[in-house]
């Protein structure tokens, strides 16, 4: 890092613009320029933000460091600044349909494509290719890397490749997965804590009558009284009836199902399983699976629930609900907010790597022939119709984490206690929303400042748009009239960024590194009858020893956090320079601070503690 002076002699006058540009020598030779402040006569100090690459020969005009709306902008060539920078901007940044229905994504084909500003410092270091095969290597796995349809003997035989590292989720997840309470628990606080809802009444497709669950029921209530009193939970994996099994390798015939699973509070206020049907449409060949059936049974049901959630939970959850929608977030901001707009300083720091992080997972691992077909009964292009499925509950509401919460009837600390996915989302979603109008209020004295802010609804539309598809169901707004309405949107796009984010990759090492406990695919059918079932076919049904290693190998290194990671509410780069602003960031990180200091002392006395939505370990952005 090198810092120049430049000693002017004649008076400038009052600066309102800086040009910078850069001679081409015969070698690359880019330069990043964070910013220029400038000491005038009178001993005043102004800032220009610059925090982008200067390449080859092109020259870049950057204004003072104060955020303007549109509005504030008098002078002719403030406004025609403004104006160019966006028209250079959507050149750059163009929408593209990468699968029919699929929100849009960046036009570029490659990582090397991207405009240089938002591409990876290091482009090594976010290979999928490289890394897998690194955290294989890292793991001891890579023996068994090359080792496809040859079966494990037995469960035991699936520590070969399990890295014990004693005291920790995974460790805990390999003793105890067998049992009900860790089955219903990952509902509540694995890595895909998103699906459960109360149940208000039995599904007709899930024919399950009193005489089958009465053991499993404690209260002396009839299942239809324990549904009335809230006791009962489903969680339905409809989305994957139809879903077309991975046929990339013809030696490997691979399986999906799409169960249905009936969960209980149970006295101590657990929740366990007390159903599980492993196909939509009932009939002989589609049995209720129980706790009381025979113990293979009944684990192999579960197998099947956790195999089945491990693929909505990778397409939908994480790869749809945060990275997909993390871009379209990211093309609109860069396509519609000028620099010096504060709502593009507010969000910057949140879109940091995700278009470079999606544009290489397209090139590398959801495409055609890609690291994800190797390992997942969903690739081959399962993944792609789940995508297109799940595009219809992809709401505005869904994204709002309170009202998502409320919506599966979720809410209630006293009946539901131990859901701490929900009691540190909320708190974390308080934060930013609490951020968001400190900001907003410095900015937009009046709804009306919002209303007249063209740019904003321009972003806001192109959201609504692009993004969305303009699918008016989807109730994204498609402007924005008050301050308090785009506080709630501000707190959306954030949010989702950030903790959303968090709270579904960085447990994935946790939750699905004991292979039993989330199954990247199937070799055998789902069972069609009880009392069939022997160990040796549940070892057949789960992965061989090469997916097992990709999926391994996958699971590690998504779990990583990037080297110099920024965390929720660090803001190293200073887009803001007003004081204001700077003392909402401060009040900001003092909440985060309180948070973090709250999830650290409940979880002290925890056997398995919940820390994704710790604000010290959730990323500002979605970056790997």
């Amino acid at each position: 890092v090198d810092s120049y002076d430049v000693t002017v002699e004649e008076d400038l006058g009052e600066i309102q613009l800086i040009k910078i540009e850069k001679r081409k020598y015969w070698y690359q030779d880019d330069w990043y320029l964070k910013y220029v402040t400038v000491k005038t006569p009178l001993g005043d100090y102004l800032e220009f933000p610059c925090y982008r690459w200067i390449t080859d020969e092109k020259e870049i005009v950057l204004r003072d460091g104060r955020a303007k709306l549109p509005r504030d902008d008098k002078t002719q060539i403030l406004k025609q600044h403004r104006r160019k920078e966006l028209e250079n901007r959507q050149k750059m940044y163009r929408w593209k349909e990468w699968h029919p229905g699929f929100p849009l994504s960046i036009d570029a084909h490659s990582h090397s494509e991207l405009p240089r500003d938002i591409q990876f410092d290091n482009e090594k270091g976010i290979d999928f290719v490289l890394n897998y095969s690194k955290a294989m290597e890292n793991l001891y796995i890579n023996r068994f890397m090359h080792m496809f349809q040859s079966s494990w003997s037995d469960f035991a035989d699936f520590e070969k490749i399990f890295v014990r590292i004693s005291n920790t989720i995974s460790e805990y997840v390999m003793q105890h997965w067998k049992e009900d309470f860790m089955f219903g628990y990952q509902f509540l606080n694995g890595c895909n804590p998103v699906l459960i809802r109360r149940c208000t009444e039995i599904p007709k497709k899930l024919p399950v009558t009193m005489d089958m669950v009465e053991c499993s029921l404690e209260r002396n209530l009839t299942l239809e009284e324990e549904v009335k009193q809230g006791n009962i939970f489903i969680v339905d994996y409809e989305l994957l009836d139809g879903v077309d099994a991975n046929k990339t390798d013809p030696c490997t015939i691979q399986y999906l199902a799409a169960p249905i699973c009936l969960l209980y509070k149970n006295l101590e206020n657990k929740i366990v399983p007390i159903a599980i049907q492993l196909g939509q449409k009932p009939g002989p060949e589609n049995p209720i699976f129980l706790p009381s059936d025979a113990t293979y049974d009944w684990l192999l049901a579960k197998i099947w629930v956790r195999s089945s959630d491990f693929h909505i939970h990778q397409t939908v959850t994480h790869l749809l609900r945060t990275h997909l929608v993390s871009e379209v977030f990211s093309i609109a901001m860069f396509r519609q907010l000028p620099a010096v707009h504060p709502l593009f300083k507010l969000l910057v720091p949140h879109m940091r790597f995700t278009i470079a992080i999606n544009t290489k997972a397209r090139e590398q691992l959801i495409c055609e022939c890609g690291l994800f077909d190797k390992a997942n009964a969903t690739g081959g292009g399962g993944h792609v119709q789940m995508v297109q499925k799940a595009m219809k509950d992809l709401t505005y509401s869904s994204l709002c984490f309170p009202d998502e919460i409320k919506a599966k009837g979720m809410d209630s600390k006293e009946d539901i206690p131990y859901y701490y996915y929900r009691d540190d989302g909320i708190k974390v979603w308080e934060a930013i929303k609490s951020f968001a109008e400190d900001v907003i209020h410095i900015y937009y004295e009046t709804d009306e400042v919002v209303c007249e802010d063209v740019e904003l609804q321009a972003f806001v539309k192109d959201i609504y748009m692009y993004g969305m598809r303009g699918v008016k169901a989807a109730g994204f707004p498609k402007m924005i009239k008050t301050r308090e309405k785009l506080a709630e949107y501000l707190t959306v796009i954030i949010f989702t960024t950030s903790a959303q984010h968090a709270a579904v990759n960085f447990g994935q090492y946790d939750w699905c590194s004991w292979i039993p406990n989330a199954p990247p695919t199937m070799r055998c059918p789902p069972p069609t009858q009880k009392g069939t079932v022997t160990i040796e076919q549940i070892v057949e049904s789960l992965p061989d020893r090469g997916r097992s290693c990709w999926h391994l190998g996958a699971v590690w290194a998504l779990s990583q956090f990037q080297d110099n990671e920024l965390f929720l509410g660090m803001y190293p780069d200073e887009h803001f320079v007003e004081k204001p602003v700077k003392e909402a960031m401060a009040k900001f990180r003092k909440n985060l601070d309180e948070i973090v200091s709250t999830i650290t002392e409940r979880n002290k006395s925890k056997k398995l503690p919940y820390y994704y939505l710790s604000p010290d370990r959730i990323p500002n952005s979605v970056a790997v």
